[in-house]
């Protein structure tokens, strides 16, 4: 009897944190785990950190790259204390930080295999392919004048919050194969945008997925008394069109973003992109869905830079 107590506990505490109870110890259980998100995500953190100080160059200081979701992060922990050269460090310990306490909640395995890496990473990449296809989609239907003035060229939803990463170079061909230095400027610029991309899949997610919807959910499903499926609906739609919305406003000051006016097709994009995401979140757990978000991005830039000129 109180083996059977204990199982039916179990199954009821994995039920609650995750969308599907797959098979224990299986692939897709094991990389759904939060302690399996950081080892997967630990490199990412790490090159956006590095990336973002030695990629300081011109680049970086004229575009005035960032990404929102973790300046936001920052304003949030200065404002708590952590302020100084601390706060440079903040939000990847925040990530760190709030992983462990969902693994902690959720009594998974803390083991690790991992052998495991690497296909998450192939995953990731895949996974990202509908929405690759779907920018490249909406380029082709958009026709040249429409396309760069609706999606700057196929640029990713997460990226150019505040402005292009040197906007009179990217993308442009060098006047002659031996014009070395616009060709480094070019693969600065490219380098620095891969930069911004890795940190917005990171950051964003945990901000609009792993942040905002479980905070909607509490106030749907525990405050206000939806039931699940409702709540879950509602905070998915609702943390996706914030997603979109705030590549067009700066949510702190409530002015738009001149840089990235309001346009409706790339808001559906967005928002549609926000809703594929929440997802992947409900069913693959923050890791894969971070890692598909900066695979997306990384992919996107890429595809503009070399396919997509302005």
């Amino acid at each position: 009897m109180s083996k059977a107590k204990n199982s039916s506990s179990s199954r009821i505490k994995q039920s609650k944190s995750q969308l599907f109870n797959f098979a224990r110890d299986s692939y897709l259980e094991r990389t759904s785990r939060p302690i399996c998100a950081i080892v997967f995500l630990l490199p990412f953190i790490i090159f956006y950190e590095i990336g973002t100080f030695r990629i300081n160059t011109d680049v970086l200081n004229e575009s005035q790259i960032r990404v929102v979701a973790f300046v936001w992060l920052q304003n949030l922990l200065e404002s708590l204390g952590f302020g100084g050269k601390f706060a440079w460090a903040a939000p990847p310990l925040a990530v760190v930080v709030i992983l462990l306490a969902l693994q902690i909640a959720s009594g998974k395995q803390w083991r690790l295999w991992f052998g495991d890496l690497l296909p998450m990473a192939v995953e990731c990449v895949l996974l990202a392919v509908p929405l690759i296809v779907l920018t490249l989609f909406l380029n082709s239907s958009a026709g040249p004048q429409s396309r760069d003035a609706s999606f700057d060229g196929g640029w990713p939803p997460a990226q150019r919050e505040y402005a292009p990463a040197c906007s009179s170079t990217v993308g442009q061909t060098p006047s002659a194969p031996g014009d070395a230095a616009v060709r480094g400027t070019l693969n600065r610029s490219l380098l620095a945008d891969i930069v911004t991309g890795i940190g917005a899949g990171i950051y964003e997610e945990l901000v609009f997925r792993l942040i905002l919807i479980c905070l909607l959910m509490l106030l749907f499903q525990d405050a206000l008394r939806l039931s699940h499926r409702s709540a879950a609906v509602l905070s998915v739609l609702i943390s996706a069109a914030l997603f979109s919305a705030h590549h067009h406003v700066d949510f702190l000051t409530g002015q738009p973003n001149l840089i990235d006016p309001f346009n409706a097709t790339k808001f559906a994009f967005r928002t549609v992109a926000g809703i594929y995401f929440a997802a992947l979140f409900a069913i693959r757990g923050f890791g894969i869905t971070a890692g598909t978000h900066a695979s997306y991005n990384i992919i996107a830039v890429s595809i503009t830079v070399h396919f997509f000129p302005q």
